[in-house]
């Protein structure tokens, strides 16, 4: 049996023993041998620490997956504008909250029902909630482009995602699995401490025990995410730099520096001190807009500039929007001042803005999510995990809209089966956006009968001619 069969094998309801798996998929490597732990049993495992790869048989190889959870995590700290924006991020996919929606046929229409398996995502852990485990799903994946969800018997556990490694697995390539023609994710190792660690043991991890959610995906690897920081990383150290520059203007004067000179011949001692005590006068916050007075034949001539001339706010500005901007978070949303500016201010542009970010970045991520979650839920047949936005407030005009429409079509609806259509393939034809379903009943409206003349019943459909009631031609 081949490597690929047999892991196919693993996914469905028949899972190998445990002398199997390490018979099978664990075989040590040379060299280092460590511990690894697999349904509460301790085994040995192999790892090529300085390369960061662990070897397991030939054919798979865990890849970690380089991530920089720790330092992102001190970026956005230090960036108001770029913490605010994963800040809204969570916040506002938090609100959504799951259901199954089954798949529609021509009998059947679409509609959303929950059942008992969406408990575990409505309480994922004790005393934690839907919007807990999705606000955690999304620092994660924010941060380094990857969330990884765990189910247990009784629980979910959000996994570090620096901390996870992707096991690739191949036939064709075993040395180079992830890229292979028939290459595909086999498993993941989990590590406490980072994959490496000598303090804590390895664990194994099928793919069906684990939903994996990169939502950015990176170019570079076979199946892990992106974080956006990486591409916003330039602007946050800009950020962080002009902001360390407003800070050390305001320490050091808080308002122009400026060139004593003509000071009389002093000893270098004397001099320090006039130095000194000017700095302790005349220097830092405390001490800004003081009267400075001078020795004869001193002079004080400026030749620093101050926060307007150096023109921060459109600087730090233009910096704040291009990291909205890659946070996928419009910068009117953020308060951001040039998002607030000018016409941005009116409802019609932040409506515009808030329907951007809904469109562009809330809908895609819910629906992209629902899909990796339900690799760890019990989906029922012909169905679908989905989400409801029904208590989500940015998403309450897109709402309004959908209602509108929902009166158009009922309208549109009503219109048709007065003109003589079937009720059903008027509701038919509007859902479906298909004139031709429409079947029509043979009745017509009186305005369109001649003067004491009944038509005829008939079931001809949309586009055939009735013939009039007299038999005569219509020309």
């Amino acid at each position: 049996m081949g490597l690929l069969e047999r892991v196919s094998a693993a996914r469905g309801e028949k899972r190998f023993s445990v002398d199997q798996w390490i018979t099978d998929y664990l075989i040590p490597s040379q060299g280092y041998s460590g511990q690894f732990g697999y349904n509460g049993h301790q085994y040995p495992y192999g790892l090529l620490s300085s390369l960061g790869l662990t070897q397991t048989l030939a054919g798979q190889r865990v890849q970690e997956v380089s991530h920089t959870l720790p330092g992102y995590s001190a970026a956005l700290r230090a960036c108001p504008p770029a913490f605010a924006a994963q800040m809204v991020r969570a916040l506002v996919i938090s609100q959504a909250r799951f259901v199954f929606r089954n798949r529609p046929t021509s009998r059947t229409p679409r509609r959303t029902f929950g059942t008992s398996a969406l408990a575990t995502l409505e309480q994922p852990w004790p005393n934690a909630t839907t919007g807990e485990l999705l606000a955690r799903i999304e620092w994660h994946a924010g941060l380094t482009g990857n969330a990884y969800v765990v189910r247990r018997p009784d629980r979910l556990r959000v996994l570090r995602p620096d901390w996870v490694g992707i096991i690739y697995g191949s036939e064709s390539e075993p040395e180079d699995p992830a890229f292979a023609l028939d290459g595909e994710v086999v498993g993941y190792v989990y590590q406490n401490g980072g994959i490496g660690s000598s303090r804590n043991q390895a664990h194994t991890l099928l793919p069906d025990e684990v939903a994996h959610w990169s939502p950015l995906p990176d170019s570079e690897s076979a199946s892990a995410g992106m974080s956006w920081v990486t591409a916003a990383l330039a602007d946050i150290q800009g950020d962080r730099a002009a902001t360390a520059h407003k800070l050390q203007f305001f320490r050091n004067g808080a308002t122009p520096n400026m060139v004593v000179k003509g000071i009389p011949a002093v000893t270098g001692d004397q001099f320090n001190e006039l130095v000194e005590m000017m700095e302790s006068k005349h220097a830092g916050v405390a001490n800004a807009y003081k009267t400075l007075y001078l020795t004869a034949g001193a002079d004080a001539t400026v030749v620093g500039a101050d926060l307007k001339q150096l023109d921060f706010k459109a600087t730090q500005g233009a910096g704040e929007t291009r990291i909205a901007m890659l946070g996928r978070v419009p910068a009117p949303l953020l308060q951001i001042s040039e998002g607030l500016a000018g016409s941005s201010l009116n409802a019609g542009n932040f409506g515009m803005a808030r329907r951007m970010f809904a469109d562009t970045w809330v809908y895609p991520s819910l629906q992209d999510l629902s899909g990796s979650l339900a690799t760890i839920v019990d989906v029922p047949a012909d169905a679908e995990l989905w989400f409801d936005t029904v208590d989500m407030p940015i998403l309450r005009e897109d709402a309004k809209d959908a209602a509108d429409i929902e009166q158009i079509k009922a309208t549109t609806i009503t219109q048709y089966v007065r003109e003589g259509f079937t009720a059903e393939s008027a509701i038919a034809a509007v859902i479906g956006q298909n004139a031709q379903l429409l079947r029509h009943t043979g009745l017509v409206s009186v305005q369109l009968q001649k003067p004491g003349v009944t038509p005829e019943t008939n079931t001809q459909s949309l586009g055939q001619v009735n013939s009039p009631p007299d038999g005569s031609s219509d020309g």
